[in-house]
């Protein structure tokens, strides 16, 4: 009892240093970069008010959500606090500006987080189709994977070729080149990820695993994850030249070992740093690498502070 006790100490003081690291960070070098006064008069359209016959794929960075249909998972005040990473639906985190989605299915096409599960996969999609009927020029990135230690679902490929086929940008290396204009009307990059089910292949209409790659870690300490972040990003090529896309969270986890197990405040102690995080990697020199942004429980500032360097890129700012 007494070492559990003494284990515990020892957390929140790592906990409470690393949180004083990032603010003593933020203090000393402020969050100012280039485009980071820019905001989008509309969000909802916010790829389209940067021209797209000037914006290209490789010059955007994407805010993404981690985690994005789990708004209703679980059980209300019950379960739902330990897996719901998201409050807004798939259709309103479109319209704030999300444009990468991270969808976890089971077998029965449920969407899930680990044990606990949610509304069909089916929801997902058509909230999707209804953002793109309302808009012309956005692009989105639909990361649907098998949740770990589930079975994929049965022929899921085709599943979502039918459901989405009119918009499917195909698997193709060129589109990391290409502007947005040059891609419409399609408006999708599929990637799904199955766990044993056959990748799809060059040239089909998703995209396989190998096109969207991280390295997450399993951390609830935010300075931690920042500097984790900040290491491998920049050991990745730049953009320019990158024939991938490569994500950053902006999050942090529970841990089972920690009285603090829900998902919000846990996240919280990273979640105010993403202008800090852009801010670093241009005093690095890494603020060319920086590609899939993503967080937990997105909000307007977050996407803003991701198009407003996508902005000064289009400018040739940064």
């Amino acid at each position: 009892m007494g070492s559990q006790v003494s284990k515990q100490l020892e957390k929140r003081k790592a906990i409470s240093t690393e949180k004083k690291a990032l603010v003593d960070l933020e203090g000393s070098s402020g969050e100012t970069y280039p485009g980071s006064d820019y905001r989008p008069s509309d969000r909802k359209n916010w790829m389209a008010g940067l021209n797209p016959e000037k914006l290209h794929i490789n010059q955007i960075v994407w805010p993404g959500t981690h985690d994005s249909a789990t708004n209703k998972i679980g059980i209300p005040m019950i379960t739902r606090p330990f897996a719901q990473c998201q409050s807004l639906s798939i259709y309103r985190q479109l319209c704030v500006g999300t444009r990468v989605l991270d969808v976890r299915v089971q077998e029965d096409r449920r969407v899930c987080h680990g044990i606990l599960t949610t509304y069909s996969v089916d929801v997902v999609i058509q909230e999707l189709k209804k953002f793109l009927s309302e808009t012309q020029s956005e692009i989105v990135i639909l990361e649907i994977r098998t949740e770990f230690g589930h079975d994929d679902p049965p022929e899921f490929d085709k599943y979502l070729e039918e459901q989405l086929g009119e918009y499917l940008i195909h698997q193709d290396d060129n589109v990391f080149g290409k502007t947005i204009a040059e891609l419409l009307p399609k408006r999708v990059i599929c990637v799904w990820k199955p766990r044993k089910s056959p990748a799809p292949k060059h040239g089909s209409p998703l995209w396989s695993a190998g096109y969207l790659k991280d390295n997450w870690i399993d951390t609830d300490l935010p300075s931690t994850k920042f500097e984790s972040n900040m290491k491998h990003l920049s050991e990745q090529p730049p953009v320019s030249s990158r024939k991938f896309f490569y994500r950053v969270e902006n999050t942090v986890t529970p841990q089972a070992d920690n009285p603090i197990v829900c998902v919000k405040p846990v996240t919280n102690r990273i979640h105010g740093y993403a202008r800090l995080f852009i801010t670093q990697c241009v005093s690095k020199g890494c603020a060319d690498k920086l590609q899939i942004f993503s967080t937990d429980f997105i909000d307007a500032d977050f996407v803003e502070a991701c198009v407003g360097l996508t902005q000064a890129r289009v400018e040739g700012k940064a």
